[in-house]
Order: C-alpha cells, then sequence, then structure tokens
C-alpha cells in the first residue's frame, strides 16, 4: 500500500486518465478521492458514476443531458454528469459494466472533449479528468470483444491495482483500530474498545473475501455485539444459516462419511449454478456470489468436471 500511496502522489497533480483494479472492497472510490484531493482540481467537483446502476436505456440522458421536450417525459432541461464534472474530477466505477454502444460514446468524448446533450443544439466543450475502476478482468473481456481495445487504452494511462486484504494482512491492526476510533465516534461510544489478542489472531486468520469493507462492517458488527471495553469477533468466519428452497431436499454427509475437498466444491458450484438458473456471468451470475472472476470459476469447474454451457444442456442434471 506504500507503492499505491506513492503512486497516486505522483499522478496526483496530472490530468492523466487512471484506470483503478482490484477486487471489490478493497478501496477502489477511496483512492479516486485521494487523487482528486491533491490534484488542482480539489476545489471542483468530484462526480460518482455507477455504470452498473444506469438502466442501459438511461445511458446518454445520465452522462450527456437532455433538452426539454426532447423525448417523451423529457419535461425539462436536464444537465449530464458530464456537464456536472466540468473543470472537475469524473470517477466511473465499475467501468467493466459499460455497454458497448456507450463504450463508443465515451470514447468520443474523451477524443474531442465534448459532448451533444439529447435534443441539444450543438457540440457542448467539457473539460475533466477522467478516474476509471473496476474489479473485472477487462484484458479479458478485451480478448472476447466485450471491452473496446482503443477505450481501454486511453483509460488506462496510468494503472493502480489495489491488492486485496488477503495479501497484505500484516494492515490489519492498524485498519481495525481505525474502524473502532470510527465506528466508536459515530455510535457515541463513551469508552473506546479494543480487540483481545485472541480476536487480532482470528482476525489474521480469516482471509476476507470482502477485503476492506467486509472488515470494517465486521468492526461495527463487533461494537454492537460487545458493548464493554473489549471486542471479542467471535463471529468471524461463521454463516448464517439459511433455510432451503421450499420442495427441495439438502443431502448432507454422515458423520462417518469424509467428503474430499474437490467433491465438496463441486457439489457447492453446482448448488449455487441451479441458484442462478445455470448463469456463471453477470450481476446475477455463479461467478458473482461465488466472488471469483468468470474465467476462474470456468478453470475450476472444468477441473472439478462441473458442465456448464452447450455441456451443461446435453447433460440433463449434470
Amino acid at each position: 500500500m506504500q507503492a499505491v500511496a506513492r503512486q497516486i502522489e505522483l499522478v496526483a497533480p496530472t490530468d492523466s486518465a487512471v484506470l483503478i483494479l482490484g477486487e471489490s472492497g478493497t478501496g477502489k472510490e477511496v483512492v479516486a478521492r485521494e487523487i482528486h484531493r491533491h490534484s488542482r482540481r480539489s476545489d471542483r467537483p468530484l462526480i460518482k458514476v455507477n455504470c452498473a446502476a444506469i438502466p442501459r436505456e438511461l445511458y446518454e440522458s445520465e452522462f450527456f443531458g437532455h433538452s426539454k421536450g426532447s423525448f417523451t417525459g423529457a419535461l425539462r432541461d436536464r444537465v449530464g454528469r458530464f456537464e456536472l464534472a466540468d473543470k472537475g474530477t469524473l470517477f466511473l466505477d465499475e467501468i467493466g459494466e459499460l455497454p458497448a454502444e456507450a463504450q463508443v460514446r465515451l470514447l468520443r468524448v474523451l477524443q474531442e472533449k465534448e459532448i451533444d446533450r439529447i435534443g441539444g443544439s450543438g457540440p457542448v466543450k467539457v473539460d475533466i479528468r477522467i478516474i476509471a475502476a473496476t474489479h473485472r478482468d477487462l484484458e479479458e473481456m478485451l480478448e472476447l470483444r466485450k471491452f473496446r481495445h482503443d477505450l481501454y487504452f486511453r483509460l488506462r494511462v496510468f494503472p493502480i491495482v489495489l491488492p486485496p486484504l488477503r495479501e497484505r494482512k500484516t494492515d490489519i491492526p492498524a485498519l481495525v483500530q481505525h474502524f473502532i476510533l470510527k465506528k466508536s465516534r459515530e455510535m457515541k461510544r463513551l469508552v473506546v474498545p479494543s480487540p483481545t489478542p485472541e480476536a487480532i489472531e482470528r482476525l489474521m486468520a480469516y482471509h476476507w473475501p470482502g477485503n476492506v469493507r467486509e472488515l470494517e462492517n465486521a468492526v461495527e458488527r463487533s461494537l454492537i455485539l460487545n458493548p464493554g471495553d473489549r471486542l471479542f469477533f467471535n463471529e468471524i468466519g461463521t454463516r448464517l444459516v439459511q433455510k432451503p428452497p421450499e420442495g427441495r431436499v439438502e443431502t448432507s454427509a454422515g458423520p462417518d462419511e469424509a467428503l474430499a475437498l474437490d467433491e465438496a466444491m463441486a457439489r457447492h458450484i453446482r448448488r449455487v449454478l441451479g441458484m442462478c438458473g445455470g448463469r456463471v456471468e453477470g450481476e446475477r451470475g455463479a461467478a458473482r456470489l461465488l466472488e471469483i472472476k468468470p474465467s476462474t470459476l470456468r478453470k475450476r469447474m472444468e477441473k472439478l468436471g462441473v458442465a456448464f454451457g452447450r455441456r451443461a444442456k446435453a447433460r440433463p442434471g449434470g
């Protein structure tokens, strides 16, 4: 993270585009805010756009705005996110979710530095700095032709890769202390508690699939569960018990039946695929629920003999 801090320090004073890469919960928005805060545009707005949250049919209106009467329902002029960010910074979060037609429009804005409102009388010049972020593997998306090469290379002028929390566990004690102080202030705790040595060991041993965001939530939950001056984090790693869907019978291994790790993993993947209707990718895909990349999931399924795609259709019940 010291290397990341140094990268922020180097790129912040420039107007170069920045592409922040990392798993969900690693702090990509925090990095974007730091870059803007240390830039010459810090007195101008930082406008955030979550590309995954905008309906496909509203992209143009959200990004570029529209004029009154330009389409049914356009009852007044609307300023788009690009104009709102003029002279400031536009943070495009989840850029990997941008549909193909929106990628084309974004590329034109980056090239021409002007936008066209829907129903507008002419182009509008904009002066913005672009910071983009994604948890997706954009290079894999390039190979699958789901992301434009020209847009990718315009965005990744200065890439910053954020490591997952499991690869920097020595930061956990400091992060825990930071979140304890922050959440204690928010909860108006008169006494700021501290974690026990065993709690720190428990936190260090956990793999943190949700990264720093999960750690922050774990601290808040522990403050609620432990009103005294010590935090134990006994709930770390425990699973919420879920009732199986009605009409579905769950099978479990008996005490004398030892399931091999691969078999248990394959069974779990099949279960999640069933919940997702066989989808691997996308917002409702199995990879999102399992919190791994689609490409990683496919490789693991091939290794475990879990059918997917055409093979799954050819083998009902597989």
